[in-house]
């Protein structure tokens, strides 16, 4: 299969699972598709943990010695943080995503912005922005997307896309059409990622791959977090921290060395 095939493969899973699950979302009453918005939150949090678990990494303990991961991570949230929130990566998205809800839904300002629209307005958004940071932060993806462009198969890619159309079916549910609108953000990320594997004719070392790994599982417990209605946390703005990740790695090992 060539290099990002599997990604659209990925986009066409979404997409299908999206429609299901707002034709089924509207058969279910509140009460319901709340109830499969908080198990989602609880499976979200399983992933997060056993990704987050990699900063327990033999390779990246060898690499930057054995009391150095925990502050790599930390490290990598707080300055990816800083950075995120001050180019606003949570609002941009934010306010992309209203701007696709307008545009898919030919939706126009006015007098008829009834407190209807604005709910609606606001569950489109919060389904385009979870599920982009779902389907868009996890191993799978940067690993999945990086061995897709290195030739090394598209195995993982085609995995999650089996598991994010089964999610998509349940965030449909609970948010409608903003999950389907997520498909562009898999496309640009994991796109973009392929690639960065065809550039870098190389996968990068295990040490790095785990920092990023732990940095994603602990993002994906901010999404978790808001899943189960718990604390809103601007997810978006800690995406840096996936650059940041390797950089620390790779200066935390040429002071351990």
């Amino acid at each position: 299969m060539l290099p990002g095939l599997a990604s659209l493969v990925n986009v066409t899973t979404v997409l299908v699972g999206a429609t299901a699950g707002v034709l089924l979302g509207n058969r279910l009453p509140v009460r319901t598709r709340d109830l499969v918005t908080d198990a989602l939150g609880l499976v979200t949090l399983l992933i997060a943990a056993t990704s987050a678990m990699e900063v327990l990494s033999p390779d990246l303990a060898d690499e930057v010695g054995d009391s150095a991961p925990l502050l790599v991570v930390l490290g990598a949230l707080l300055i990816g943080g800083i950075v995120g929130s001050l180019l606003r990566i949570e609002q941009r998205v934010e306010a992309f995503g209203g701007w696709l809800q307008v545009r898919l839904s030919g939706s126009r300002t006015g007098s008829q912005g009834g407190s209807g629209t604005s709910t609606e307005r606001a569950r489109f958004i919060e389904g385009f922005v979870v599920s982009s940071l779902v389907f868009c932060t996890g191993p799978l993806t940067i690993l999945g997307s990086l061995n897709d462009g290195l030739g090394n198969g598209p195995d993982q890619i085609l995995l999650k896309s089996v598991l994010d159309g089964f999610a998509a079916v349940a965030f449909a549910a609970s948010f409608g059409w903003g999950v389907a609108a997520s498909a562009i953000t898999i496309v640009v990320i994991q796109g973009g990622l392929t690639l960065v594997g065809v550039g870098l004719g190389d996968v990068l070392p295990e040490a790095h791959l785990a920092a990023i790994t732990a940095a994603g599982g602990l993002m994906l417990v901010g999404v978790a977090l808001r899943l189960l209605r718990i604390r809103e946390i601007p997810v978006a703005d800690l995406l840096p921290a996936l650059l940041v990740a390797p950089l620390l790695v790779q200066v935390a090992a040429a002071i351990h060395g």
